[in-house]
């Protein structure tokens, strides 16, 4: 089955590909569908966001969509920043500025007050336009610098066990990750549903 991935971001669209196509879906990016919209997020939490996308996507299509929202809770900094994690350095920053940012905000903190969890929400529209919500999450920490070369985003500073998410290969992030988390619920969810 043909479903819509409600971004363009090529880092999500390998690792939700990696995880849905031996499920047998057959995930584009919306630019391969012929979507040239960008959603604004202008929800509160990733669920408000992840359906944002979704749905403006399948408006246009009419096709089954999987959307995301995800991003980094910080326990430490109240949950920051969270649906913000994009944009947390500002509007043009890089990874490395984002992830420079969140260790200056951590600087002189215990190891102990540094819990964190990568959240990954998914919306699923199928054909018929039933939305299904899921979420996915992965405990770890902060690290005290970047450690790593895979990956993106905050994976250089997040901690699970005695590794950088950017130390693990693919493989190992896909298997726990919050997305995996997220991913493998949802395909959970869509055996009951066909069953």
């Amino acid at each position: 089955m043909k479903v819509i991935l409600a971004s363009n971001n090529r880092h999500k669209l390998l690792e939700i590909k990696n995880i849905l196509s031996p499920l047998g879906y057959d995930v584009i990016s919306q630019s391969d569908a012929g979507c040239t919209i960008d959603v604004e997020e202008t929800g509160s939490t990733f669920e408000e966001n992840a359906a944002l996308k979704a749905q403006a996507v399948y408006d246009m299509t009419g096709l089954p969509v999987i959307s995301d929202d995800s991003g980094l809770e910080v326990d430490y900094l109240g949950g920051a920043p969270g649906v913000y994690s994009h944009r947390y350095a500002g509007e043009n920053a890089t990874d490395a500025d984002r992830c420079a940012k969140l260790l200056s905000e951590l600087e002189g903190v215990e190891k102990a007050r540094r819990t964190a969890r990568f959240v990954c929400v998914l919306c699923f529209i199928d054909e018929n336009g039933k939305k299904t919500v899921i979420r996915g999450t992965c405990e770890g920490f902060i690290g005290t610098e970047p450690l790593g070369e895979n990956g993106f985003g905050y994976d250089p500073v997040f901690m699970y066990g005695t590794r950088s998410f950017a130390e693990l290969s693919a493989e190992e992030k896909n298997s726990v990750s919050h997305r995996a988390d997220a991913l493998t619920k949802f395909s959970e969810e869509i055996k009951k549903m066909k069953g």
